[in-house]
């Protein structure tokens, strides 16, 4: 059974910092990519960051980069992937989501359920 297990969301003031932790099992999630993406009301949803499977980050959104770092622990049956949030602004408030793709693959196939962060000015 796949599972993606998001957990660290909060409120916080903005200049604050957070951060969210993904327990991913289910598959040889070392052989995938690891991401976080986040969803606003009323817009799309966002990549934020990932971490290639082949190890390092691959990617972040101009709109953390300076402030946000993904990092990975690949486990024997699980995967952790954390994202440190420093610095929160107002508009980094969303529900953050961690999922997953194979190596090689353009969609993300795996998703957890969402965390919601909200930073308060």
């Amino acid at each position: 059974q796949v599972q993606l297990v998001e957990s660290g969301g909060g409120l916080v003031q903005a200049g604050g910092s957070l951060r969210l932790s993904c327990a991913a099992s289910g598959r040889t999630f070392s052989s995938y990519d690891m991401a976080w993406f986040r969803q606003a009301p009323g817009n799309e949803r966002e990549r934020v960051a990932t971490s290639s499977w082949r190890g390092g980050t691959t990617y972040y959104a101009d709109s953390v980069k300076g402030r946000f770092t993904i990092s990975r622990a690949n486990a024997k049956n699980t995967v952790t992937v954390d994202l440190q949030m420093n610095n929160l602004k107002p508009e980094d408030t969303a529900v953050y989501y961690c999922a997953a793709r194979m190596m090689g693959a353009r969609m993300f196939e795996y998703w957890g359920q969402g965390t919601q962060v909200t930073v308060s000015s």
